[in-house]
């Protein structure tokens, strides 16, 4: 099962056209509500996947926020450490770690009231993402957010 619930939030910032989107699609709902998303993992290495994925949701106007101890700086943004160093709200926590990284991260996103998880493609942990839906966070796994954004809501 790759994806639940969502919750929607009434400040949305999609740079796209809400009408590709399907209604209901908890995907489609959760992006196009989401103002800010927390990139765990994110590295400043330009061949790295998280670096494009993550430059290509601010240039459709997402705030991304790297999370990452290796970093200080990346597309512009303050690096932290821990989800819970960012000062701010985050509507989507990001995941761009090993698996076994999983549980520790849905916890810490739990902890600062995200609204969801969005595990990328090869992270996955069943578990995880159960305790994540039980506290009613919205959870994909093991799927791109660039590519599910671009199928949504890119004109072709």
């Amino acid at each position: 099962m790759n994806k639940s619930e969502e919750n929607s939030d009434p400040n949305s910032r999609p740079s796209a056209d809400r009408a590709t989107a399907s209604a209901g699609d908890p995907a489609s709902e959760i992006l196009k509500n989401s103002h800010t998303i927390a990139v765990v993992g994110l590295s400043s290495r330009q061949h790295r996947p998280s670096y494009g994925v993550a430059g290509y949701l601010q240039s459709v106007g997402y705030k991304i926020i790297p999370v990452n101890p290796e970093e200080t700086q990346v597309l512009g943004e303050k690096s932290y450490v821990r989800l819970e160093d960012i000062p701010e709200h985050v509507d989507i926590v990001d995941i761009f770690r090993r698996s076994e990284f999983v549980p520790e991260i849905v916890e810490a996103a739990i902890r600062i009231g995200a609204r969801g998880i969005w595990m990328q493609e090869g992270v996955m942990h069943p578990e995880a993402a159960e305790s994540a839906r039980r506290a009613g966070l919205f959870v994909i796994m093991n799927t791109c957010i660039l590519k599910e954004h671009i199928k949504r809501f890119r004109l072709h």
